[in-house]
């Protein structure tokens, strides 16, 4: 019974321990916001493994309604964002020149701002970094909630890329670089079946 103790001391420790380097260097807190800032981890899924999300939809940061479906048969690139967010700040005037140069390409960009205390702040960012494509505001953060199952956006900022069909085809939890984006863009629309 003593040797269980002891390895049930041990296990407890050892799961605090992996618990507690879980929130180091690599993933850090935005605090009152209760989201996580991603690491850049980057994941994209080959044809056959790639699932559509449940109901991405909601008003615009202006109320007007907005869904993914609206994008029907074009790349889409979904971006979650918060004015709060420095990360989201730095990313921000790259993927709006990109929204630009890739419109020609038939890729389209769409923007969940999430958790923002309200509609101004989030208008405040838009301006500032001159932002050409909507966002749907999300203060709650459950239109996020729509792509459990799927690469789900669960670091702020995140990038998720759907395909042609409306399926989840790769992610980037994290601040996303210009090379990473325009890869992944590629990628997605070339291998889209």
């Amino acid at each position: 019974m003593t040797r269980f103790r002891s390895l049930a001391a041990t296990t407890c420790a050892l799961v605090a321990l992996v618990a507690v380097a879980g929130c180091g260097d690599d993933v850090g807190s935005s605090g009152e916001q209760g989201f996580v800032s991603g690491n850049g981890v980057i994941t994209a899924l080959p044809v056959s493994d790639r699932a559509a999300p449940g109901e991405v939809s909601g008003r615009t940061i202006d109320g007007a309604p907005l869904s993914l479906a609206d994008y029907e048969g074009q790349v889409v690139v979904v971006n979650v964002w918060g004015s709060w967010c420095a990360p989201c700040r730095a990313e921000a005037p790259m993927l709006a020149d990109a929204a630009r140069d890739l419109a020609g390409r038939d890729v389209a960009f769409l923007g969940i701002d999430s958790r923002d205390p309200s509609e101004s702040a989030a208008r405040a960012f838009v301006r500032r970094f001159d932002i050409p494509y909507p966002s749907i505001y999300d203060q709650q953060g459950g239109t996020l909630l729509a792509f459990r199952g799927t690469l789900s956006p669960n670091a702020i900022p995140s990038t998720v890329i759907i395909d042609r069909q409306g399926r989840v085809a790769a992610s980037v939890l994290g601040e996303i670089t210009r090379t990473t984006l325009y890869d992944l863009v590629e990628e997605v629309a070339g291998t889209d079946g």
